[in-house]
């Protein structure tokens, strides 16, 4: 369960798989999420999995990583705080085992993978579309992370690109466990670009590492300037900003220089791209950015 907010109690799906995330306690032969939530695998692990995922499907998945000090977060009735924060500490550090894993992966292989953040309705799904159209012959594969359905992959799969799509169920946001298994499911190509686009949540997000070089939060000028104060974590997680939806701004009484303020507030260092996926305006930068970063990988 992720201790954040207590998602986690229903079911992950993802794609290609042949058997679901159930997240259930006391079977054998179950891995744990980084969200301290098991699945057990009732298919045979007769195929080699491309990267280690920190665990390599022994079964016995003994994990003896130091702890690091992380923030305690709200606290669950009736839980003491110290124990908590030593969940807290647990879970992070598990998933920051499978994140490792991923970033080896994808680094033998040249992968530039971002991960994508931001509130629902920012534009992220749209802003893919557009920047795989305009990315042309470059190959580009996405992972989908949405609590239920499959629209966004079905609409970036409509591009020619490939897609995963991770359902979490009552789960916030992706870790890195399940971002490895989705990995599996794409023909990635080597010297690629890899867009892992999250679930709509500007909080658990900010916390958990999924291999990625970059997060890239996404911040629509349909929202409010003061975004990155009330949200600081994710803002200060992020290495670009997005902000998207410009070409909305003749009708909106939105405060550019203050939402770009606000993120430097928190993240002196962060970088500020402005952009429309629908006027295309700002797009150039967006994809030079991008293909700096895949040169670099």
């Amino acid at each position: 369960m992720c201790v954040t907010c207590g998602c986690g109690e229903g079911e992950v799906r993802i794609e290609g798989e042949a058997a679901h995330h159930a997240h259930e306690h006391d079977h054998a032969h179950e891995h744990v999420h980084a969200d301290g939530t098991r699945h057990s695998h009732d298919h045979p692990h007769d195929h080699e999995h491309e990267h280690s995922h920190a665990h390599e499907h022994s079964h016995d998945h003994a994990h003896e990583h130091a702890h690091e000090p992380v923030p305690a977060h709200a606290h669950a009735p009736g839980v003491a705080p110290a124990r908590m924060v030593q969940i807290e500490q647990d879970i992070l550090t598990k998933n920051n085992a499978y994140a490792q894993a991923n970033r080896q992966l994808l680094a033998r292989r040249g992968i530039f993978a971002l991960n994508l953040v931001s509130s629902p309705g920012s534009g992220k799904t749209t802003l893919l579309c557009k920047t795989i159209d305009l990315m042309g012959a470059q190959p580009v594969a996405v992972i989908e992370g949405d609590q239920q359905t499959s629209q966004d992959a079905d609409r970036i799969r409509a591009t020619g690109a490939q897609a995963v799509q991770i359902n979490t169920g009552k789960g916030c946001h992706l870790d890195a466990h399940m971002v490895g298994h989705a990995m599996e499911q794409l023909q990635l190509a080597d010297d690629s670009l890899l867009l892992i686009e999250n679930v709509g949540n500007l909080v658990c997000p900010a916390a958990f590492d999924l291999g990625e070089a970059h997060k890239v939060v996404i911040l629509s000028v349909t929202e409010g300037e003061d975004k990155p104060i009330k949200y600081p974590d994710m803002f200060r997680a992020a290495s670009l900003m997005l902000l998207n939806k410009i070409d909305l701004l003749p009708h909106l009484t939105y405060d550019v220089d203050a939402a770009i303020g606000y993120a430097r507030r928190v993240n002196p260092q962060i970088r500020v791209i402005q952009l429309s996926a629908t006027s295309a305006e700002g797009m150039d930068e967006w994809l030079a950015y991008l293909r700096d970063g895949m040169a670099q990988a």
